[in-house]
């Protein structure tokens, strides 16, 4: 088995505390604002598209396509890729790709969630897999 990164522990706070309980228990949840109807990735009370603060949790499919990424080889022990994908919900996450050969991946790439866990345990990290 090839040999796996470690994934340090995000930062949490009150605001985004909730999505990082339910990566814990393999959910991805996405903040989806009331007001104006758009959904937004990463977490935040306020929406960034009306400032509105009447936003909530929804369940995220968990699938979606890559729209960009950068495979790294040089530096670190264990190459990784890290590209934003956009989820079926709409917005652009930050992510890694996993668990393929990195010289395979593609722009427009469909692919679904996984989660790895992190150094400290305390909650999972979302990645993404070739569908």
């Amino acid at each position: 088995m090839a040999e796996e990164r470690i994934i340090p522990a995000p930062p949490v706070n009150p605001e985004s505390k909730p999505y990082w309980d339910a990566c814990a228990e393999g959910k991805l949840l996405v903040k989806h604002c009331t007001a104006c109807g758009k959904a937004h990735h990463y977490p935040r009370t306020m929406c960034p598209f009306c400032f509105s603060d009447k936003t909530e949790f929804r369940p995220a499919k968990g699938t979606g396509e890559i729209y960009s990424f950068s495979v790294v080889k040089r530096g670190p022990p264990i190459p990784y890729a890290i590209a934003y994908v956009t989820l079926a919900e709409g917005p652009k996450m930050m992510t890694n790709i996993v668990d393929c050969d990195l010289d395979s991946i593609k722009v427009g790439q469909k692919v679904k969630l996984v989660f790895k866990p992190v150094e400290d345990g305390s909650t999972q990290m979302p990645m993404f897999t070739p569908a």
